[in-house]
């Protein structure tokens, strides 16, 4: 289910539910309601999930793996480059050049 696909990210990620939450325009007690699997949310909140957790929303709904290719990378960019800060940017930046850098 969606809600543990987010909690591990959101582990492996560094974030809490709080900060989760308001990164995505929601409450926290929504938020909650997600990750205990008590509601589904709304396509335009698992886009906003999916785009802070720099994941994909298939992933979210149906634990598909993205493929990692660089049009999946540039989308996920492009939806949230205006938000990000400098040091996002840079985290990016680096998990991208370590993934081309294993292939």
């Amino acid at each position: 289910m969606i809600g543990g696909r987010v909690k591990a990210l959101m582990k492996e990620q560094g974030y809490t539910q709080r900060e989760l939450a308001e990164m995505c325009g929601i409450t926290e007690t929504a938020m909650s309601r997600y990750l205990n699997n008590e509601r589904q949310p709304r396509l335009e909140t698992v886009a906003n999930l999916a785009t802070a957790l720099n994941t994909t929303s298939d992933y979210l709904l149906k634990g598909t793996e993205p493929e990692k290719d660089f049009a999946n990378v540039y989308r996920l960019v492009a939806r949230s480059v205006s938000t990000m800060t400098d040091e996002e940017k840079l985290k990016l930046v680096k998990v991208i050049t370590e993934e081309v850098g294993k292939d």
